[in-house]
């Protein structure tokens, strides 16, 4: 992992992971649209991710994808269990990388949140009742048999003989993700999705090696992130999300998490994307700006790997300040990059005194021209539309 080694803010200098290196520290972190049919993307996945690379971000991810059919937040989940679905995703990775983003994609299994409405279909899972023409609810699956929520059917409790095929199926996407082009693999272990449902004891109550202790918890997303890192290229990274902690103070812990993570540098994982929430009532721990930042960083600290960090982070100084500072190496914004999809050459402005260096060519000297024209002009002032200089006699 390279370290900085100029004057440049830190947030605006390359990060090199593995044969990989990132041009800035700035990542679009996954965002589940819930807009594609049968797994596959097209247009819609193209200019959304593809406005990220234009707004200047080092590393763009695709949301999380389903690396089986079962395994989909919802029915109009992105998917990577079938080679149908590479060509539209080879198409966005190579539109990423032409301007400027590496391309990345995060590898996901819901488990028992499966089979869920899209969020403004309503809440809760899909039935016969409620599912849209053409959808069709299926059997979520889970490490335990637990419902994830008042009025949610109870999972399918996994066998096994059932872990296996679940791996496997991590196995196919990775190689479907390489076949498309994506530099950077991310296994999602977060948000109370399956492997995350393993992790915690609120969701994981097998009797077998899979379950009970800490270390039996952590047995199959080892599994699966070990099975992932064998056929990744060991010249790309590999990442894992996770949940630093449950939403309930009673599941997973921050410490539980950093075992997990010094077990996840055994293995060859390069950075830990840090996250939290999505397995118990409400969130029953510190929330503002910045809120998950101190987990990236002890994490960071006490098991020795490279974070990313999340959390209500909304101003490039205050993104600076968490590299800078060395709580994190990345930071990963959502939200933030939704509301404004140039936040990344937003921010290299904000901490270079004004540059427009940073933005792509089609854009970046016009609207340096215009800024000078601008300054000169000072404000608009209103009310009137119009408000002009005389030319010099």
């Amino acid at each position: 992992m390279t370290q900085p080694t100029t004057d440049q803010p830190v947030l605006l200098q390359p990060l090199t992971l593995r044969g990989v290196t990132l041009p800035n520290r700035l990542v679009v972190a996954p965002m589940c649209q819930y807009n594609v049919t049968d797994g596959v993307v097209g247009d819609y996945h193209l200019v959304h991710l593809g406005r990220f690379a234009l707004g200047g971000f080092g590393l763009v991810m695709v949301e999380a994808t389903g690396v089986s059919a079962d395994g989909r937040i919802s029915p109009g989940d992105v998917g990577l269990w079938d080679d149908a679905q590479v060509p539209g995703l080879a198409r966005v990775a190579a539109f990423l990388r032409e301007h400027g983003s590496v391309p990345a994609i995060q590898l996901a299994h819901a488990g028992g949140k499966a089979s869920t409405l899209r969020p403004w279909d309503g809440h809760g899972p899909v039935t016969t009742e409620n599912a849209r023409p053409g959808d069709e609810p299926w059997t979520a699956v889970s490490p335990s048999g637990v419902p994830m929520g008042e009025g949610w059917p109870a999972p399918h409790p996994l066998t096994t003989a059932e872990l296996a095929g679940v791996r496997e199926a991590f196995v196919a996407a990775a190689r479907r993700a390489l076949t498309a082009g994506f530099a950077v693999a991310e296994v999602h272990a977060a948000h109370g999705y399956l492997l995350n449902q393993f992790l915690s004891p609120l969701t994981n109550r097998r009797t077998d090696s899979y379950g009970g202790s800490l270390e039996n918890r952590m047995r199959f997303p080892l599994e699966v992130v070990e099975a992932v890192r064998e056929v990744w290229p060991a010249d790309l990274p590999l990442v894992v999300r996770v949940s630093a902690v449950d939403a309930q103070r009673d599941g997973t812990t921050l410490e539980d998490t950093i075992a997990f993570a010094r077990e996840l540098k055994t293995l060859g994982v390069d950075a830990i994307d840090v996250s939290g929430g999505g397995i118990g009532a409400g969130w029953q721990h510190p929330i503002g700006y910045g809120y998950q930042v101190p987990f990236a960083a002890a994490i960071r600290g006490q098991a020795g790997i490279p974070t990313m960090a999340v959390g209500l982070v909304v101003d490039p100084a205050q993104a600076e300040a968490v590299v800078a500072t060395g709580q994190a190496d990345l930071v990963a914004v959502a939200r933030e990059a939704q509301d404004d999809p140039n936040f990344a050459v937003h921010a290299a402005r904000a901490l270079t005194g004004g540059s427009y260096d940073t933005y792509p060519v089609q854009a970046g000297p016009r609207l340096a021209a215009r800024d000078r024209l601008l300054h000169r002009l000072g404000p608009w002032t209103g009310p009137g539309p119009v408000l002009v200089e005389e030319p010099a006699s």
